[in-house]
């Protein structure tokens, strides 16, 4: 089966401890994923954060990628699209995510 991300959505913010944003998608048209993190690094570019939940024993992930490919490929996306959108704020606007 082919992995196929459409619907992405990216919702920049102003920076705060390296977050600069949030995205969501939906993955082969059945599955919605969102309140995924979108945070600098320290040596330039991206890295994305899975929500997570407090229990009784600490902090569990409510989902996450399981494999190197799909992670990648999830990345790739949002930080593209990410970088599409705050160019477009940077042209359009004094919104600044950083």
């Amino acid at each position: 089966m082919k992995d196929i991300l459409s619907e992405v959505q990216i919702t920049p913010i102003k920076a705060r401890d390296g977050l600069v944003g949030f995205a969501s998608f939906v993955y082969n048209d059945s599955f919605y994923f969102g309140s995924i993190g979108i945070y600098t690094r320290p040596q330039g570019g991206y890295r994305l954060t899975y929500p997570t939940r407090k229990g009784p024993s600490g902090n569990f992930n409510i989902f996450h990628p399981i494999n190197r490919n799909i992670a990648e490929k999830i990345e790739k996306v949002i930080i593209s699209k990410f970088e599409n959108v705050t160019k477009m704020y940077a042209r359009h606007s004094s919104f600044n995510t950083k």
